[in-house]
């Protein structure tokens, strides 16, 4: 089905190619896997298989790139868009309408599908995708995940012979993975032909026909299903892939807190527990964040409803959940961002919104969003306290975090797991009292997620407040102290 052979791309104002000299045959009906370190190359393999390469990214493409025997850089974009759905590391980049319904219907509505169709179409992508909750309900009021969802829905909803995936399970709970894993082995049976960029590789085993890894914008190694499933960890780690078994991880102490998100509240025994307890090095039990009568709603739904809650400066607290549960919001309260009722306290010391926006540092979701600069060197330097020790510290972060290479190169250029990254390095160097990482493994291979735990762990050993939002039960077992579950709300106010 697709063709692709000795392809070199190289983004425009980039100075080396990304891909060089990639070499893929993905047959009709295979379900592929592109997995590989960061920046090697994934997301622009399918940026090449959807058209998006060359007909919307700028640069220079040599090699052939066939779907179905014609040349893609030949073939009209509507002809691609009929042929192939896709679903972005960040999709919230790829919507076009306002609400769940009207962007399911947005591409049956655009080739012109006959009404009746549409409503059919759009009804069964709903149950099959389990949306009935997500129906009348704005795109922007979804959580990252929620939204994740949607975009898997849309992309298979006018049933193209392609489908292309980038870090789908990124934001995703374990029940949506659960339920994406379901909805790939109903394409596979139904003959679709599917690609999937992706660093979270166990809920893949038994559903890939073929793992092909990628490096420096090639394949550095191929493997059927079967042999895939039999790697063991030492290979796995060569070629710098994750691991092929659900994570577990110990239960975290939990945090002291209760309120109707609260899915636990904790006993008051365990309001008592040292710093000790908490992993706390350097701060007192009574210092960080403490939340009282904290509520948010959006249009009239409630999202969040927190009584009390301590998060203590010098531990990392874990902010844990199903999609939905109000854990982004949170994030938003906590760095000034989100309107609210009650009160945010750092250090028995109540902050309005502008303060915390001046204490605080995030990592969010789509980190594109808070790129601004020319260069990477430049991003670490805006917004940071600089001392004496601020060059030194950034050029240890380039090296720890594998960006010295890339240092005088345009953000943008990056990859996601780069970026994410850059972003990480920004945040640790912002010396802010409360940091925020909202989803940072997303895009991050298996070394970076340890070095990016390492940051966490430094922050808050330096005695910060470190709070981390995230489904990924492999960094959740490296990095956190504490766990503050949240649930959804499913009452109104």
């Amino acid at each position: 089905m697709i063709r692709i052979k000795d392809v070199r791309w190289t983004y425009a104002g980039a100075g080396a190619p990304t891909l060089d000299g990639l070499t893929l045959h993905v047959r009709r009906g295979e379900t592929i896997v592109l997995c590989g370190p960061s920046g090697s190359g994934k997301s622009t393999a399918l940026r090449l298989m959807n058209g998006l390469i060359p007909h919307f990214h700028e640069g220079r493409l040599e090699g052939t790139a066939h779907l179905d025997g014609h040349a893609i850089a030949g073939l009209p974009l509507d002809q691609l868009g009929r042929r192939t759905g896709t679903v972005l590391q960040h999709p919230r980049r790829q919507y076009f309408t306002d609400d769940t319904e009207t962007e399911l219907a947005f591409a049956l509505e655009n080739f012109g599908e006959p009404p009746g169709t549409i409503r059919e179409r759009v009804t069964t992508a709903i149950g099959e995708h389990h949306l009935d909750t997500f129906t009348g309900r704005r795109l922007q009021d979804l959580s990252g995940g929620q939204q994740q969802q949607v975009a898997c829905a849309a992309a298979s909803a006018h049933r193209p012979d392609l489908l292309l995936f980038d870090e789908p399970t990124g934001n995703l709970s374990a029940a949506a993975v659960e339920r994406f894993t379901a909805t790939l082995a109903r394409l596979r049976a139904a003959g679709a032909t599917v690609v999937i960029a992706e660093h979270r590789l166990h809920f893949l085993r038994g559903l890939a026909d073929r793992v092909v890894a990628m490096r420096d914008g090639r394949i550095a190694a191929e493997w059927s299903g079967d042999e895939f499933a039999a790697l063991d960890d030492a290979t796995l780690r060569a070629e710098g892939l994750r691991g092929l078994t659900q994570p577990t991880r110990t239960a975290s102490a939990p945090a002291t807190a209760r309120g109707p998100s609260v899915e636990q509240d904790t006993s008051p025994a365990f309001q008592g527990a040292t710093a000790r307890d908490l992993g706390q090095r350097t701060a007192p039990a009574a210092s960080g964040v403490t939340l009282r009568g904290l509520r948010c709603a959006f249009h009239g739904r409630r999202v969040l409803d927190i009584e009390h809650a301590h998060l203590p400066a010098g531990a990392v607290t874990a902010v844990t959940g199903p999609n939905g549960a109000g854990k982004s919001t949170l994030a938003r309260i906590l760095t000034g961002l989100q309107r609210h009722a009650g009160e945010v306290l750092l250090d028995g010391r109540r902050l309005s919104r502008t303060q915390r926006q001046r204490a605080a540092a995030v990592v969010m979701q789509d980190v594109q969003r808070q790129l601004f600069t020319d260069s990477v060197e430049a991003e670490l330097r805006l917004g940071a306290s600089r001392d004496s020790e601020h060059d030194a510290r950034s050029r240890a972060l380039l090296r720890d975090l594998d960006l010295d290479a890339f240092k005088d190169r345009h953000p943008l250029s990056l990859s996601g797991g780069q970026q994410q990254r850059l972003v990480v390095a920004a945040a640790r160097l912002s010396n802010r009292r409360i940091v925020v990482f909202d989803e940072p493994s997303s895009g991050v291979d298996r070394r970076h997620l340890h070095s990016i735990t390492q940051v966490m762990r430094d922050l808050a050993a330096g005695g910060a407040v470190v709070i981390l939002i995230s489904h990924d039960d492999e960094l959740l077992a490296h990095a956190t102290h504490q766990e503050l579950r949240l649930a959804p709300i499913t009452n109104r106010s």
